[in-house]
């Protein structure tokens, strides 16, 4: 719960505001950018939101917020809020809210499937969540895309039955993990999903291909609306840069359409477009 006695100089006057418990995750500013800015190392609001959607998106800001920085005197919209999580981002993939601490905040994702549904990562065990989830088929697989960001997995599994898929190299056998992938071999798990190590920002990164055209990253990959390109994060590789590079070299003879990670902002781009941006983002890597 937000703390009005915490809260940012930098908020612009009004009902909406970040407190000074902010960790700079950047789910705010992704959800509602209209309203939410950095103001350098911290979120804050620079617009009041006016409009419904403008108050909507604030409000699903507040639920998705990892460490509860965001709040609020208008309590209105806010039941509305919790259920608009898992929020459908195109055709049966879904952004489940709810972020955990745990991950610093990462983006977690639902793939809803009649064969059964896929959870990319973990995000906040809430009631709220998993009723959501319940409702759209539960959960039969896990894909954990590296050691960062599996925050409450093992109640997602324990409550869902779900097989959890996590590589060796993080210690997967530690974590009680039912599928370990080893090596840097690519597995097809069905015809339809693909999962491909991506050593680099930890030693056991991994990166998840569905049906060719959507790859969930983690934190290996992601779209940068400054740059307008695919980004790797420097600052925050873990394990070996030069792994991280050769991995992305791997990556370029498959095709993709969006780019969904963990940190960083999505990206939807024909697969020749994805790819000229990948290519540019593994040379811009060998200067780094």
């Amino acid at each position: 719960m937000a703390n009005p006695k915490l809260r940012l100089r930098e908020n612009a006057a009004g009902s909406f505001f970040v407190d000074s418990s902010c960790i700079d995750c950047d789910t705010c500013r992704q959800l509602a950018p209209a309203v939410f800015r950095d103001h350098g190392g911290q979120s804050s609001v620079f617009h009041q939101p006016q409009n419904p959607p403008e108050k909507r998106l604030a409000q699903m800001a507040i639920v998705a917020c990892p460490t509860g920085s965001i709040g609020s005197a208008d309590k209105r919209d806010a039941k509305n809020a919790i259920a608009a999580f898992p929020f459908r981002i195109t055709e049966n993939i879904y952004y489940c809210g709810f972020n955990s601490e745990k991950s610093f905040g990462a983006w977690s994702y639902l793939i809803v499937r009649p064969t059964g549904n896929i959870l990319v990562d973990s995000p906040r065990y809430s009631t709220p969540l998993v009723k959501k989830i319940e409702a759209l088929g539960g959960v039969s697989e896990m894909f954990l895309s590296h050691r960062d960001d599996i925050a409450d997995h093992a109640r997602f599994a324990e409550k869902f039955g779900a097989t959890r898929i996590m590589h060796a190299a993080d210690g997967a056998a530690g974590f009680g993990i039912e599928k370990i992938i080893e090596g840097e071999t690519a597995v097809e798990i069905d015809d339809e999903l693909t999962i491909i190590p991506q050593a680099g920002h930890t030693r056991g990164s991994q990166v998840l291909l569905y049906k060719n055209r959507f790859l969930f990253t983690g934190d290996h990959l992601a779209w940068s609306p400054r740059k307008e390109t695919l980004i790797a994060f420097r600052g925050a590789c873990w394990y070996s840069w030069t792994e991280q590079i050769r991995s992305m070299e791997r990556l370029t003879k498959y095709d993709f359409e969006w780019v969904l990670p963990g940190h960083g902002r999505i990206a939807n781009r024909p697969p020749a477009e994805m790819k000229r941006h990948l290519a540019g983002c593994i040379e811009w890597m060998k200067t780094k």
